[in-house]
């Protein structure tokens, strides 16, 4: 009973967040900053994984492919595959649930027992509008790009372990990059990303909305609306492969 609860609570608090702003003005005053939040300062936390992922993917190919009788694009095609497919996707938003999501969960939790959000409802504002839509949109309007970036560093990560070690040679590694290239796994990307920040970011700003108590509370929602989300990304990563790759 207690998941039928959240469900519901959760689908009402979505209902009061998916209404026309109060003002459109406190909106676009807080969205650039959002934005500036969840996108700009992932960057380096994407670059650096996406980096070294794609490195050790292409290491770990080369060197687990020893096998004459592959073809010598197979180490790029495979590395370029599982970026595309599900590396950049899912678990870089795996990630960012525990950096973005915990965030969101742990900033309006604070709001919520310091009293800040019902003084903002004692005003007559909408509080789950006010404070909750401008994080869901900026968070679902950068996360394809963050993916798309996540790519494009990823394959570079690859590129340098041509550049700099004897394992892969450059020409074999951009040939297995560009061999049968199919466009349709960056959209395929990109639609999973759009969901997943939409899970991320609408079930932490649950958990912190509702957290009551104190400090302690607020840590419990943190810790709950990563959880939650996670499981949630790999369920419907399951569900969208399905329908989207079979």
């Amino acid at each position: 009973m207690g998941y039928l609860y959240q469900t519901g609570q959760y689908a009402l608090l979505m209902q009061k967040v998916f209404v026309k702003p109060d003002r459109w003005r406190m909106f676009w005053r807080q969205f650039p900053k959002e934005l500036e939040k969840m996108g700009m300062e992932s960057l380096p936390i994407v670059i650096i994984i996406s980096v070294f992922i794609g490195a050790i993917m292409t290491i770990q190919t080369k060197l687990n492919t020893e096998n004459p009788l592959l073809p010598t694009y197979s180490t790029g095609l495979v590395t370029r595959d599982t970026l595309l497919l599900e590396f950049s996707s899912t678990i870089m938003c795996l990630i960012l649930a525990g950096k973005v999501g915990s965030n969101i969960a742990s900033e309006i939790g604070t709001m919520r027992i310091t009293e800040q959000i019902d003084a903002i409802e004692i005003m007559g504002v909408n509080s789950a509008n006010y404070l909750i839509l401008p994080k869901i949109t900026a968070f679902v309007l950068m996360m394809p790009f963050l993916v798309i970036f996540s790519m494009a560093i990823g394959l570079f990560g690859g590129y340098l372990v041509g550049m700099f070690s004897d394992i892969i040679s450059v020409a074999d590694y951009l040939l297995g990059i560009q061999y049968a290239f199919i466009p349709y796994y960056i959209f395929y990307s990109i639609v999973k990303s759009v969901v997943f920040a939409f899970i991320i970011s609408s079930v932490a700003a649950y958990y912190g909305y509702f957290s009551y108590g104190g400090a302690l509370d607020v840590g419990k929602a943190s810790t709950n609306a990563v959880v939650n989300s996670s499981i949630l990304i790999l369920f419907f990563n399951l569900l969208i492969t399905n329908i989207m790759l079979n």
